[in-house]
């Protein structure tokens, strides 16, 4: 199911060199189609969006935004374990979070007053994807990082909420919620229509037209990212046991067609138990088709000898989470400087950071965790520079704004200075 690679074949270098050039590009058709939905919305409003539900969605809009009488009813319907469990999750999720705020600041000297005022985005959406799906963990890692910095409004967007979804939204501090899903809803949060609000910025997981259409809109509105299928990329020795690994690596692999489950061993009879724990479990995962597929097309388990392989290799592929199950686990993690996340210990598995750990599970993937964070309370703020001279401080540094000024041929810059000091 899942194809093994030693250092010493050719087919290692190839296997990894294409792990490495993955990415989140989506294909031309699926992008000119959410080109053609974000123009129907921008143009039809309300009315495109009861149109495009029934033509995706096979459903007939009787309310775009899903009232609160409603809401309260079918959130009720979520067993109390279950909510016990969803608000465990929000109450570690905004301790984690809480220690991100930024503060404002202001430096004064010699007349010059130059500092950065934080403040909060105003209204944010959130996308949930719906239907079949049950996602409340979504709404917790989004919701709760934007009430931290201080959001003055939250809105949802999913195509059908679970009663558990609609119980997170309420614990996380959802505003409103709007039952439209696909391109049209990032349409919808981003240009606004009669019933659903223009936001700031939309942050949340989808499918591949809700990515497109992020992408597209971006620059009208902020986004969190363009997120690619899941991916974990596990580093084990035969300190721990092999069927934990390939339970991490089936827990990936069933996520999406998609995902990408790696596993760096350390040697190759540990990397073969693992393998035959995998096809082991296998045969009894509900999601056992998906997962099958995960592991043939993008799974791969690389053979090595040595740390500073796992090392280089790691942050080579700079996956969403990485995972060190190894017996100098603690001292390599420092080592890991390209994942969205990195989980400690064989008693750390990756599901921890999906629920109940505190940090965001959205995080980077595609190898954008190269240069991408998780995120956080700072995607939810905007910082303001704030300048202020006094005339003796205009005066002390005028000859050198002029000397630059006339270096660029930027002579109006100079005299905007020039007349302010020298009459």
């Amino acid at each position: 199911m899942i194809q093994v690679f030693e250092k010493s074949s050719p087919d290692f270098q190839r296997k990894l060199d294409a792990l490495c050039n993955r990415s989140s590009e989506l294909s031309p058709d699926i992008e000119a189609a959410a080109r053609k939905t974000i123009a129907k919305v921008r143009a039809g409003g309300d009315a495109a969006l009861r149109a495009l539900t029934a033509e995706f969605d096979k459903r007939q809009l009787d309310a775009i935004e899903l009232p609160a009488a409603e809401w309260d009813k079918l959130a009720a319907r979520v067993t109390p374990e279950v909510r016990a469990a969803i608000e465990h999750a929000a109450q570690r999720v905004r301790t984690f979070h809480e220690r991100e705020r930024h503060a404002s600041y202001e430096i004064s000297e010699d007349g010059v007053r130059v500092g950065s005022r934080v403040d909060p985005l105003a209204r944010i959406g959130i996308y949930v994807p719906g239907g079949k799906a049950r996602y409340p963990s979504t709404v917790i890692m989004t919701a709760v990082p934007a009430r931290v910095a201080g959001v003055r409004e939250i809105v949802m967007t999913t195509p059908g909420p679970s009663p558990e979804t609609l119980a997170a939204a309420r614990l996380a501090g959802v505003d409103r919620i709007f039952l439209i899903g696909g391109a049209q809803a990032i349409a919808a949060m981003a240009y606004g229509t009669e019933s659903v609000p223009r936001v700031d910025k939309i942050v949340g997981p989808g499918n591949a037209y809700v990515a497109a259409a992020k992408r597209l809109v971006f620059g009208d509105v902020g986004i969190d990212s363009i997120a690619g299928p899941t991916e974990v990329v596990i580093a084990a020795d035969d300190g721990v046991d092999p069927r934990w690994i390939a339970a991490d690596l089936l827990a990936q692999a069933e996520h999406d067609e998609l995902a990408v489950p790696v596993l760096i061993a350390r040697g190759k009879p540990f990397a073969e138990k693992v393998a035959a724990a995998v096809a082991a479990q296998l045969a009894d995962l509900p999601r056992r088709a998906i997962a099958t597929k995960a592991l043939a097309d993008q799974g791969a388990i690389f053979v090595v000898d040595s740390t500073e392989d796992v090392v280089r290799i790691v942050n080579l592929l700079a996956p969403e989470h990485a995972s060190l199950a190894l017996r100098d686990a603690r001292a390599l993690a420092g080592q890991i400087t390209t994942a969205g996340a990195v989980f400690i210990g064989a008693h750390t598995p990756e599901s921890v950071g999906d629920y109940v750990a505190g940090p965001s599970h959205v995080l980077p993937t595609g190898g954008s965790a190269r240069f991408a964070s998780p995120l956080g309370v700072s995607d939810f703020i905007k910082r303001t520079s704030i300048i202020e001279y006094d005339a003796a401080a205009l005066g002390a540094q005028a000859d050198d704004i002029e000397r630059i000024a006339n270096v660029e041929d930027l002579f109006g810059h100079g005299r905007a200075v020039t007349i302010r000091t020298r009459g």
